[in-house]
């Protein structure tokens, strides 16, 4: 998402936060943020402090504004909308120089009230539901944070799983190389409560790779893939679990070659994807479905 700056005429000695608020017709809540963010610059880019008077002419706000590719929402509705991410996308940028990610398309399609109400993972591909109005942002964000939702994921696992199963293994931060990187543990080590209902669908007997619905009834940090890697099932593709430290490092840095991810995970890309979704909102029930087919026409 491109970081813009726009310049504005100042008055000086007016207090910059309340310029903001009374001149530029900010929301007082986003001109705090983007002052307090550091987005908010003289002439000179040296930023504002929220308690500054405005010494100088002329101002300048980074803002993002967001550009497409080319993404579309899968589906739209009144209050929300949904899109089938592709894999290798980030849902959000990481910082100002991130050129691009989900929030792009979804700032471009309905403007700067627009959010997301979840995310998954850049590797991770699928449905993302958005949130097009604050009103509507924080009544879909309280549904998730209350569980009310049914989700699924489409995975794409190594070896022979044969019966459903329930993987009931409390999940922490792994606290090495690796910060992103999270770990099984006993109940007894802390961790926090974490639950996946693994379901086979369909058996590769030539690649031994087994098609399986993942149901997280907990929604931790890369909660199917630890989950899967510690039955010695890791997901195809991944790039963190079953490879060493070392080169998830350098994956992580982006020095890791394409060939030799290939070489070690088995994929160019992750093979996990958020499928299906299904919650209620204002008193209407909704059952979506993804309809990129791509895990599952690959292999089987």
């Amino acid at each position: 998402m491109p970081f813009i700056l726009k310049k504005y005429s100042a008055i000086k000695d007016k207090k910059i936060q309340i310029f903001l608020i009374h001149y530029l017709n900010y929301n007082p809540k986003v001109a705090q943020r983007l002052i307090g963010k550091g987005r908010v610059f003289r002439s000179d880019m040296s930023a504002f402090n929220p308690s500054d008077i405005i010494d100088c002419d002329e101002i300048f706000i980074g803002v993002f504004e967001g550009q497409s590719r080319g993404l579309k929402p899968l589906l739209e509705f009144k209050d929300f909308a949904i899109f089938d991410k592709p894999t290798n996308l980030m849902v959000h940028p990481i910082s100002k120089n991130t050129p691009y990610s989900l929030l792009d398309e979804i700032r471009f399609h309905f403007g700067e009230d627009a959010n997301l109400i979840h995310r998954i993972d850049a590797e991770t591909s699928g449905l993302v539901i958005v949130g097009k109005n604050k009103r509507s942002e924080v009544e879909l964000k309280e549904m998730f944070q209350d569980k009310k939702y049914h989700k699924s994921y489409l995975a794409i696992a190594r070896g022979k799983i044969e019966k459903e199963l329930r993987i009931d293994k409390n999940i922490d931060k792994e606290g090495l190389l690796i910060g992103v990187k999270m770990k099984v543990c006993e109940k007894n080590e802390g961790g926090k409560e974490s639950i996946t209902i693994i379901k086979p669908i369909k058996y590769n007997k030539e690649k031994d790779l087994t098609l399986v619905e993942a149901i997280p009834l907990t929604g931790r940090q890369h909660q199917i893939r630890v989950h899967l890697h510690s039955i010695n099932h890791t997901i195809l593709g991944d790039p963190i679990y079953g490879i060493d430290d070392v080169n998830a490092e350098n994956y992580l840095n982006k020095t890791l070659s394409s060939d030799d991810r290939f070489t070690l995970s088995g994929s160019f890309r992750l093979w996990l994807h958020a499928n299906y979704l299904e919650f209620s909102y204002k008193n209407i029930s909704y059952k979506i479905c993804s309809k990129n087919q791509e895990i599952i026409d690959e292999f089987f």
